[in-house]
């Protein structure tokens, strides 16, 4: 399956041989590829000429710490999606990446498969135009600057968090299934498995909902959520 070369990775890798072979993989799949081999050279290439769809970086880099990498680049272009590699198969430091401003993350070896399609998903979301503010009620999302506001009071959210209100958002007054949100926030396709969406529904309606305010989160039962006026 190719798509437009147009679509333009950069990858922080520092493993030379797999680093040549992931790009000669992505190439294939019709993505154009850079590739740098630490964190500040990542950061020069996101403030260069070039626009990015999507910034693939491996948290093991031997001069930076992953999670310090992971905000450090996520500052600088809050929108661009991140697909994390790491060495560490555990759920918590899969955790610490996510909460950190990654959008998706796999672990070494890496199912080249898998890779390659969460790659095109992220960039496929990428690609959308979409405005840089939504509006509901008196909640306010401002996409650029990762900003949240109620009726003039700031809400301050996690990424997770930010991803999760964003999609809702987006949906505005209508249902959004547990599947859409597991699917467009974590990018893993199905059923949930777990009750992480839920988990992460009550952080951002006790944020977003406070005692005395006009509820805007809504549960739609064996489903999903909405966000709406009442």
């Amino acid at each position: 399956m190719r798509i437009s070369s147009e679509r333009r990775i950069l990858m922080v890798e520092e493993d030379a041989d797999l680093a040549s072979f992931l790009t000669a993989e992505l190439q294939e799949s019709g993505f154009a590829v850079d590739i740098v081999r630490t964190a500040e050279e990542a950061e020069a290439a996101l403030r260069g000429k070039f626009r990015y769809d999507l910034l693939l970086l491996d948290m093991n880099l031997p001069e930076a710490d992953g999670i310090w990498a992971i905000h450090r680049l996520r500052a600088i272009l809050p929108r661009l999606p991140m697909l994390v590699l790491t060495a560490r198969n555990g759920v918590e430091d899969k955790v610490r990446a996510f909460d950190a401003g990654a959008d998706d993350c796999l672990a070494k070896p890496l199912p080249l498969p898998e890779l390659l399609a969460r790659a095109r998903a992220l960039t496929r979301r990428n690609s959308g135009v979409v405005s840089n503010a939504s509006r509901v009620g008196d909640l306010t999302l401002h996409r650029e600057e990762r900003r949240v506001e109620r009726n003039g009071r700031r809400i301050e959210l996690t990424p997770r968090e930010f991803a999760i209100l964003d999609v809702l958002m987006r949906y505005a007054g209508r249902p959004v299934s547990r599947a859409t949100l597991l699917n467009e926030v974590w990018n893993v396709p199905g059923e949930p498995s777990t009750n992480i969406v839920d988990v992460y529904m009550k952080y951002v309606r006790d944020k977003v909902d406070l005692p005395g305010e006009r509820r805007l989160t809504h549960t739609v039962r064996g489903f999903g959520y909405e966000l709406r006026e009442t």
